[in-house]
């Protein structure tokens, strides 16, 4: 799910690949998940400092592409400040991404009241799943090395919800996707609980256990050992993320799964 941590929120997908830092424990099994669209409500948790308002909604839809997944994430989020003014954010984010985890194209634009305030868009490429490798931006135009241990969206958000199955309670990983102008970032990962399957509105969903996990982003900075951006999210093991919660520092918001479809598979599970 991404930066100004909104990308972040929402990170679902597919193909486990490198368990870069990730402690000992049982090998994770292979991840497969679904193409999907999903529809969340988001709403004020905690208002800290200048922020006392906040809500809006954010669609998220994976399409199978048969060598690739594309992605698209649209959030709009208001937020009320303690003087009454309302400020409007929307961030626009699409991802081709190859499912053997060397490729990655992206664009990701955000604007504030209509102005775009960052915009990003250009191609990565690893060496072999895992890294190291390189971006090329386009917009801006500049060339950035990844680390050996660097995985994309799509194959970090499987290798969350492999290691927190195989128990694993904390790990790293390096991740790029594309929302940041510095490269790679490092990710720490907590897996909180596993719960059984249980009832839920959707029957794709009912039918699977989940996890819970806590992400911490961090930025370039050396001197900054706090995270820029926290999200936790409860993963069902197709891939669907549910009971969002992000940190955006000077406040919090919660985000519910209001609706949701899996798509048709149109490439026979390659």
């Amino acid at each position: 799910m991404a930066r100004c941590g909104l990308r972040r929120c929402a990170a679902l997908a597919v193909l486990v690949f490198a368990l870069a830092g990730a402690g000992p424990g049982p090998a994770p099994a292979p991840v497969r998940l679904i193409a999907h669209q999903a529809l969340y409500r988001l709403t004020l948790e905690d208002g800290r400092g200048q922020v006392i308002g906040a809500e809006g909604m954010m669609g998220y839809e994976v399409v199978d592409a048969c060598q690739g997944w594309r992605v698209h994430q649209r959030l709009q989020l208001a937020t009320t400040s303690t003087t009454g003014e309302t400020s409007r954010l929307v961030s626009d984010y699409t991802t081709w991404e190859a499912k053997n985890g060397t490729r990655l194209r992206f664009h990701v634009v955000q604007t504030d009241d209509g102005a775009v305030r960052s915009e990003l868009t250009g191609t990565a490429r690893l060496d072999r799943p895992g890294g190291p490798g390189v971006v090329d931006y386009t917009t801006p135009r500049r060339e950035v090395a990844l680390p050996a241990g660097t995985v994309f969206p799509m194959a970090h958000t499987a290798a969350v919800i492999a290691a927190a199955e195989a128990g694993q309670r904390f790990f790293t990983l390096m991740l790029f996707d594309g929302t940041g102008a510095h490269g790679a970032g490092l990710t720490s990962i907590v897996g909180l609980d596993r719960r059984d399957p249980r009832p839920e509105p959707w029957p794709a969903l009912a039918e699977l256990p989940s996890v819970r996990v806590h992400i911490a982003f961090f930025g370039h900075d050396p001197r900054r050992i706090l995270p820029e951006y926290e999200t936790g999210m409860r993963y069902w093991t197709n891939g669907v993320a549910g009971a969002l919660r992000m940190d955006f520092g000077d406040f919090v918001v919660v985000g519910k799964l209001v609706a949701f479809q899996q798509l048709p598979d149109r490439c026979g599970g390659k």
